[in-house]
């Protein structure tokens, strides 16, 4: 859990304005399709929707869409060592605010109150999943036409965290499309972390500015002191709200699953992830980076392969160090950009390629005695990932070597994360485990294949 304070002067506005996050591609949905789906925005408290995804409101409002809004907490514990009011009158105002803030967004639109209390909503995770799946079949509307619209689930407030949390669950369950958009992260996170990357934009008109700006004001209780006394002071800073007055949103998508091919949404992604950045993971600076790659070379059981393959081999920075281990390397990438990139860097190794391939539909022919998945899985729909597994297991030698390394933090917009990789790899393959590495951010796991020397 990030630790930050509504105090902390955190990351500027001008550092995320000379960020890439201006340049991320726009959310893949026209005015026609907007118009045919019905968005079901969640808030834990009163203001998350105008900061977060009021200028989104506005636009799909003047689409012609169907909105629902589903508000968890009165937002009552905001102001905990307040002289002057008390959390029942809080409440009131805030509730008050938000029945502003929303009818001016989108008029007419319904909206419901779960009164959970302020700051637990982590408690409350059994009633707050009925009330948006009830929300969502009373709306009638097909499951791929219902898009949700969350707190980005990593966003570091534990009430954000738990209600984005329980969306992403209840979109992957559903079939549903999902937008998880985020509050604190602007403050706490630095324009290097490489979260942001993968999200998209909502580029917004001037009036749906003006709608959000509008939305924003609302919630006076907020945005301006409650008294001159101690304990009443303002919530959210004039700098914070400058991280809102963006001509645009930005939001982590999840498209609703109607049958399309996972592996090419990642493709197209991907090539535009390493349009924007030569080295869009920090691969070759940061020391996560390095280290891993220290230890995921140190835990193969062997000093020398035949034929290896890398899946997912980005700009090829891990491919370089396999090529120590490896008489043979063929290092594929759905990235057209990242498997050129990865080309310049094994032009001058005798035995290594890199090639641009879209598995696991696609698949290199021969076989190898050690394959490599480094933070790939999760970017594959389950039934992909599964026939990602029956892959290796044709292609890979008798007593030859899987390694899988995988990112141990939620993976927004994507049905997986590491840690179901890596139980799908055990229940798919049923391969003895060599050794497991786990910690905080990583999880690290070797297999081998059946059928090599006792």
């Amino acid at each position: 859990m990030v630790t930050f304070s509504h105090t902390d002067t955190g990351t500027p506005e001008s550092a995320w304005a000379a960020s890439g996050v201006p340049s991320l591609p726009e959310l893949p949905l026209d005015a026609n399709e907007l118009a045919s789906m019905t968005f079901v925005v969640l808030a834990a408290h009163p203001d998350d929707e105008s900061l977060g995804a009021g200028g989104l409101v506005a636009k799909v409002q003047s689409a012609g869409a169907t909105v629902h809004f589903l508000l968890c907490t009165a937002g009552e514990a905001s102001h905990p060592e307040s002289r002057t009011t008390t959390p029942e009158r809080l409440a009131a105002v805030r509730l008050s605010e938000f029945h502003t803030a929303v009818s001016g967004l989108a008029p007419g639109a319904a909206w419901r109150f779960l009164e959970l209390p302020d700051g637990r909503l982590a408690a409350s995770r059994e009633r707050m999943t009925k009330a948006l799946q009830e929300t969502i079949t009373e709306s009638g509307a097909p499951a791929g036409n219902v898009v949700i619209v969350a707190p980005y689930r990593s966003d570091g407030h534990t009430d954000h965290d738990a209600l984005g949390s329980i969306a992403a669950q209840v979109a992957a369950a559903g079939g549903h499309g999902l937008l998880e958009y985020p509050i604190w992260y602007w403050l706490w996170a630095p324009p290097e972390d490489s979260t942001w990357c993968s999200w998209v934009r909502v580029p917004l008109t001037e009036d749906e500015q003006a709608a959000k700006a509008k939305a924003m004001r609302a919630h006076v209780s907020q945005t301006h002191p409650l008294s001159p006394e101690p304990g009443d002071g303002t919530l959210l800073s004039a700098t914070f709200l400058e991280h809102f007055s963006r001509p645009w949103e930005t939001f982590a998508w999840h498209p609703p699953v109607t049958g399309t091919n996972a592996a090419a949404d990642a493709e197209r992604i991907f090539d535009e992830v390493h349009a924007r950045a030569d080295d869009p993971w920090n691969c070759t600076t940061s020391w996560y980076e390095r280290r891993k790659r220290t230890l995921t070379l140190a835990a193969l059981p062997r000093e020398e392969y035949v034929r290896g393959l890398e899946v997912g081999c980005s700009i090829g920075t891990l491919s370089v160090e396999l090529t120590g281990r490896c008489r043979e390397l063929t290092a594929v990438d759905a990235s057209s950009t990242a498997a050129t990139r990865a080309r310049n860097r094994l032009a001058a190794v005798d035995g290594a390629e890199a090639r641009q391939m879209t598995v696991p539909a696609e698949w290199p022919e021969g076989a190898f005695d050690l394959v490599v998945v480094s933070e790939v899985g999760y970017y594959l729909a389950p039934d992909e990932l599964g026939r990602l597994f029956h892959r290796i297991s044709e292609s890979l030698d008798p007593g030859g070597t899987l390694l899988l390394c995988h990112w141990r933090h939620p993976i927004v917009g994507w049905q997986l994360d590491g840690e179901a990789v890596h139980t799908m790899a055990r229940g798919h393959l049923g391969w003895p485990v060599h050794g497991t590495y786990r910690e905080k951010d990583f999880i690290l796991e070797v297999f081998t294949a059946p059928g090599g020397p006792a």
